[in-house]
């Protein structure tokens, strides 16, 4: 049977983990959406109100993240989501210095972008402790559209306009306007833009 200090520290867990199912935390939440024009659907998971309120995440006017989104960061980061984005649900946004992502950028379910990844070559220390490695900021430019279950990495530019396949990994730069698709991502083509559209 668990003794008094495991179950206090369990406490403290589950009041960290849970902490933005709480009303008065959403209250400030959603009192952070209203000013920006821009809107949360619960349960949104991660560090979004103490972002919010140091001004480290900013959210655009008619920006939507859906249910299940998780936007982590660590104590010095930045995240700048443009005005008019879509977050479909369980997108997970995860910063470890910058993620900058342009106006009217759709993510479908599941897409992940994070500018670190887990370190995993000390073989004396738990995989889980070993902290972060990072390539660089991730920006993503624009009106670019994302299928379900996409990945990009630390250190990768977008340009504007991209139209990112389902289930693909964006490890490198990719160039305005091309459709791209993957694992590691590559351009299967430039969309051309007709008169009419």
């Amino acid at each position: 049977m668990a003794d008094r200090s495991s179950w206090k520290l369990w406490w403290q867990k589950r009041r960290w983990y849970e902490r933005n199912r709480r009303l008065a935390r959403r209250w400030r939440i959603n009192r952070h959406m209203a000013r920006a024009g821009a809107f949360i659907r619960y349960p949104v998971e991660g560090e979004v109100l103490e972002a919010l309120d140091e001004g480290r995440l900013t959210i655009g006017e008619g920006t939507l993240l859906e249910p299940g989104c998780w936007l982590t960061l660590a104590a010095e980061a930045r995240i700048e989501i443009g005005d008019g984005c879509f977050l479909n649900r369980n997108t997970m946004l995860a910063a470890l210095e910058l993620i900058e992502i342009g106006d009217h950028v759709m993510f479908a379910n599941g897409c992940f972008v994070g500018d670190a990844a887990h370190r995993f070559d000390d073989p004396d220390t738990p995989i889980t402790w070993q902290g972060f490695t990072s390539k660089g900021p991730v920006r993503i430019g624009s009106n670019c559209w994302f299928g379900v279950n996409c990945v990009v990495t630390s250190g990768v530019e977008i340009g504007e306009r991209c139209v990112i396949g389902a289930n693909s990994v964006v490890n490198e730069d990719l160039p305005p306007r091309v459709i791209a698709a993957g694992s590691p991502a590559r351009v299967i083509k430039e969309i051309e833009f007709g008169a009419d559209g």
